[in-house]
């Protein structure tokens, strides 16, 4: 049976397994973790976001490229926590996307559920699954891939 203790990750966690930071960060927490399988990553949407102004002016939609990035920062968390990453020595790089679709738009005061499964791994490399869903509605989906690295010597 799968490991399931810590299955919630809120934000102070996020923040200490992540490098990203505002305006970057897409991931306000996370639920449904189980190590090496899947994580369930939570977004709340707001006008405030950063890219509503000009994505589009008077009709505000979410960027599907930055939908597929909320994605892989989610699969990010996953991977940090089941590898124990320090993110003061390694990254989470993003490798691939495949597949992706785009269904519905993502907008302001949608909730974007962001469920996220484990394909397969191999040592310190992680090919996903992940769907978008707002209300339980198909937004986005598509598969993706991940690597753990060494943060480089110089960098801060």
């Amino acid at each position: 049976m799968s490991e399931t203790n810590d299955s919630v990750i809120e934000i102070g966690e996020v923040l200490r397994r992540l490098p990203h930071r505002y305006p970057f960060l897409l991931v306000d927490r996370a639920v449904d973790y189980v190590a090496n399988t899947s994580i369930r990553g939570i977004k709340n949407v707001t006008i405030n976001e950063p890219f509503f102004p000009g994505h589009f002016p008077g009709a505000p939609v979410m960027p599907g490229v930055l939908q597929i990035e909320a994605l892989a920062q989610t699969g990010a968390l996953l991977m940090s926590k089941t590898l124990d990453a320090d993110i003061t020595k390694h990254l989470i790089l993003f490798m691939s996307v495949e597949n992706a679709r785009f269904k519905r738009p993502v907008m302001p005061g949608d909730v974007m559920e962001m469920p996220v499964e484990v394909l397969f791994q191999r040592r310190n490399i992680f090919k996903f699954r992940g769907r978008v869903e707002i209300n339980g509605e198909l937004a986005t989906d598509c598969e993706f891939a991940a690597m753990k690295a060494d943060r480089p010597k110089d960098s801060a």
